[in-house]
């Protein structure tokens, strides 16, 4: 209530004015509701994995070398590049190995017409032995003529085999598929059988990934009766830290446990068509069960425990706080799988949890927003 005097020129007059102050009940409803943090929850994958190094191995490694003497006349591919089972690839001097091929045909027929010649000798002989017109001594020495010729006929024949085949190997190729290295030798050098590889090809796709495991996990494992055709499937992550997008598949576990290391190697086969896995090449192998687990997972900030056991606080439709009893099982990182009590979906205060109370009315926060 407010008084105010008011003068005029002939008489005074007393107002009295009351003034009301304006009160905004929403407004004030909305500051004593508590902001709290909270999350949904989900269900996620928790199939068991462990994580381990391994190293990127070729199926296939072959070293080229030269088989015969020569000189190298042609190299026939760029170094680095995809080679395919049966290409020609290097090119040594052939000439002195063309004579050795034309000498051994040529002993060959000799050799042959010998033979031919021994042979009618002995049937002359032995239709007149059987006349009894020549001795039996003289039927022995074509019989011996004929075999002698025989024999010469063989060793030509092994002997034009050894100079083609000397011959062949002027020529080699790639045996298997796969990406050569560079060359360790020029046109013009002179090669023999004792000379260090010309190149090196590496079989790309696909590729297999050693891994080194722990005695005491090849052990656990066994226990639950893992054979060496177990369940699980191997996944690398790269060494820039992104998944390799292609799953593999164990193929090899060793029979016995490295003295100096205590773990068995276990060999994974996988893809390489894009080629990024190179031999020699580091990666994070990540090993899991083929058959996936999914469960209600909840960060570990949002249970508490009293002596009744876990519990959480749960955010219902009407944004008031409610206190759910749950059952937690394994922890997975940093959360706790739920196993009763909450349902996908629900909401749970994580930050905030000291300043509310059950029934009390909340403003809830999506974390991360």
């Amino acid at each position: 209530m407010r008084n105010f005097t008011m003068w005029g020129h002939k008489a005074l007059f007393i107002v009295s004015l009351t003034v009301t102050p304006h009160i905004s009940i929403a407004q004030d409803s909305t500051v004593s509701v508590p902001s709290v943090i909270i999350t949904t929850v989900e269900e996620q994958d928790i199939t068991p994995q462990f994580t381990l190094i391994g190293r990127v191995e070729p199926i296939e490694k072959v070293e080229l070398r030269a088989r015969v003497e020569g000189f190298l006349e042609q190299r026939l591919f760029k170094e680095g590049a995809e080679v395919k089972k049966g290409d020609l690839l290097y090119i040594l001097e052939k000439a002195s190995y063309e004579i050795a091929v034309a000498q051994s045909k040529a002993d060959l027929a000799g050799a042959e017409a010998t033979l031919k010649n021994a042979r009618s000798d002995l049937k002359r002989k032995k239709d007149l032995k059987k006349k009894k017109v020549v001795s039996a001594a003289s039927l022995d020495t074509s019989e011996a003529s004929e075999s002698i010729a025989l024999a010469s006929v063989l060793q030509a024949k092994a002997s034009l085999r050894r100079s083609e085949l000397d011959l062949s190997y002027t020529e080699i190729y790639s045996p298997i598929d796969g990406q050569i290295s560079r060359s360790s030798y020029s046109v013009g050098n002179l090669l023999n059988s004792n000379s260090a590889p010309l190149a090196t090809i590496t079989s790309m796709d696909p590729v297999y990934v050693s891994v080194p495991v722990s005695d005491k996990i090849i052990l656990e494992e066994r226990r639950k009766g893992m054979s060496n055709d177990a369940p699980v499937i191997p996944t690398l992550v790269l060494s820039d830290g992104k998944p390799y997008p292609l799953e593999g598949s164990f193929n090899f576990l060793n029979t016995e446990v490295n003295q100096d290391t205590n773990t068995i190697l276990a060999r994974a086969v996988f893809a390489n068509p894009d080629r990024l896995l190179l031999p020699g090449q580091f990666v994070s192998v990540i090993v899991h069960d083929k058959k996936t687990q999914r469960a209600l997972v909840v960060p570990q900030a949002s249970v508490q425990k009293d002596q009744q056991g876990h519990f959480a606080l749960v955010v219902n439709r009407a944004n008031k706080v409610e206190v759910r009893r749950i059952q937690v099982g394994d922890q997975v990182g940093t959360d706790w799988v739920v196993t009763n009590g909450l349902l996908k979906g629900e909401r749970l205060i994580v930050q905030g949890i000291q300043k509310v109370k059950p029934d009390m009315l909340v403003n809830p926060v999506e974390e991360g927003i």
